[in-house]
């Protein structure tokens, strides 16, 4: 497959010593640090890590850290709201925020997941009356919104609208207002508390429902001026592989929109598949679920693929594995390290993808006036000379850098 033009740029460097003299006639090593392009997964490691004392289980979760971040540099962290305020005004927002600035210094890009969603709801909202539901909702997106600003800028803002409305195993405070004010009504109302606390943010509408469904649930809630940063598409393939042909038509079908793409969620397995008679995926619950030599060739060979056609389209700007590791949601063989966090052939395919032949590492020589032009892959770089070593960064709104060594 072809890399499309998108995905790389040059710059023009200018390399000057302490003292403003031109490098001239050098050679220097360059070598790409971090993608522009967003790799990432939920990084549900981290809270068990940061949050065990020293012993045998933090080096457990140590580990699976230390692996995470090996391959991704894109985390999405759970703000279910059921989980994260169990008990109305006691959000556990220190802890939260702990492992956002963790990853953050590591130079993770975060995004939250997700601020409005009817599953995982808060239990205690029930007691209210709609408008109530409504103004508190609003007021958890003001909180989480305005407390993590600077540290996570990206949002899943409301999660799986298009069954919103016609969600019925379970009663659920988010549902009833969507019937109250609609899909768009909702959406818009949730969408605009998020921009409203942080203007710059990337706020997603996310959805698992790739049918026409969420494209005219799109239309019209960007008809009502929705501010959709990106579209969100999650791609859980519990029950076998999509396949090139139905990755190339969800692509070709949510591009006409012009927003960026982000998949969200994507799910392929190194086990047997869920049986097609399963409607809802919450509904297979199994105890043991295993990963097999035989599937996990299978699932390398899968996800490297889908990488490859998500890539090659200039519209896509994330890519987030659902999940890190086997056992997660539903207890499946999601992961790309199996449960005792042995690596499979998933992780190191997609660690050699990324890595190596979607990574630029070269000598690069300067002239007379010590300049030169760089081009790779958009991202952050390193620049090394003998013990001296700089960063810069290559993207389409830099045209040149000045660095001094």
């Amino acid at each position: 497959m072809s890399i499309p033009s998108n995905r790389r740029s040059s710059v023009r460097l200018k390399i000057k010593d302490k003292e403003g003299k031109p490098f001239s006639g050098i050679k220097a090593d360059i070598k790409l640090v971090n993608h522009e392009f967003l790799f990432g997964c939920n990084a549900f490691e981290v809270g068990p890590y940061l949050m065990s004392p020293e012993g045998e289980k933090k080096e457990f979760f140590r580990d699976r850290v230390n692996k995470w971040l090996e391959l991704f540099n894109f985390a999405t962290i759970p703000f279910y709201w059921g989980g994260f305020e169990p008990e109305e005004g006691k959000p556990h927002t220190d802890l939260m925020m702990q492992g956002a600035r963790f990853l953050k210094e590591k130079g993770v890009t975060i995004k939250g997941h997700p601020l409005c969603w009817h599953t995982v709801c808060a239990d205690w909202l029930l007691k209210y009356d709609n408008e109530t539901i409504m103004e508190k909702q609003l007021r958890r997106i003001e909180r989480e919104v305005s407390n993590f600003k600077g540290v996570i800028d990206m949002w899943d803002v409301i999660n799986e609208v298009v069954i919103m409305p016609v969600f019925d195993k379970y009663d659920n405070a988010v549902t009833r207002i969507c019937n109250e004010y609609g899909q768009v009504g909702l959406v818009k109302k949730v969408f605009d508390e998020a921009r409203k606390y942080n203007p710059n943010a990337t706020l997603l509408l996310n959805d698992f429902n790739t049918t026409p469904k969420y494209e005219d649930l799109i239309e019209r809630c960007l008809d009502a001026g929705v501010e959709i940063s990106a579209i969100g598409i999650q791609s859980h393939q519990h029950q076998g592989y999509w396949g090139k042909e139905k990755t190339m038509d969800v692509l070709e079908r949510f591009s006409r929109f012009g927003l960026p793409l982000h998949f969200t969620e994507n799910t392929i397995l190194s086990g047997t598949p869920v049986p097609e008679y399963i409607e809802d995926l919450n509904d297979w619950q199994v105890t043991e679920w295993p990963s097999t030599p035989e599937y996990e060739e299978i699932q390398k060979n899968n996800l490297i693929e889908m990488y490859r056609t998500l890539f090659e389209c200039p519209n896509v700007k994330a890519i987030t594995n659902w999940d890190f590791a086997d056992g997660a949601w539903l207890n499946a063989p999601s992961g790309l390290i199996r449960k005792d966090s042995s690596l499979k052939p998933s992780y190191l395919a997609l660690k050699e993808l990324i890595h190596k032949e979607w990574s630029t590492e070269e000598r690069i020589a300067t002239d007379s006036d010590g300049m030169t032009t760089v081009e790779g892959f958009k991202g952050e770089y390193i620049i090394s000379y003998m013990d001296k070593t700089a960063k810069f960064t290559i993207s389409d709104d830099i045209a040149e850098t000045e660095i001094v060594l």
